[in-house]
């Protein structure tokens, strides 16, 4: 008797939306090779560019730990989560923008 060929892929790992229990927060496991930044560009750039890039693993990092909603996010647990993923505190306007993130994500 044939079998579907549904039944023969395999059930993929549970997510967070999905899983019973909290499903542990991945760490990455290498870093990401780093490129030099363009030259010439004012410095309020390069702030600017670092604080998305922070900001945006921030909220890779909570989307992946359960935290769906803006709300949900608050300047503690973004704060937590970093220590967690091993970035340095962010401030109160990374924490905005993390949200923000959050917010469009939706």
């Amino acid at each position: 008797m044939p079998v579907p060929a549904a039944a023969l892929k395999p059930k993929p790992l549970p997510t967070q939306s999905t899983a019973k229990r909290p499903v542990p927060l991945e760490l990455p496991c290498a870093p990401v090779e780093k490129r030099p930044l363009p030259a010439g560009r004012p410095r309020e750039w390069y702030v600017t560019h670092n604080r998305r890039l922070k900001a945006m693993r921030l909220a890779i990092a909570l989307l992946d730990s359960g935290v769906h909603l803006p709300a949900q996010a608050r300047d503690e647990r973004i704060r937590t989560t970093a220590r967690l993923i091993g970035v340095h505190p962010p401030s109160d306007t990374t924490c905005h923008m993390v949200r923000a993130f959050m917010r469009y994500h939706r």
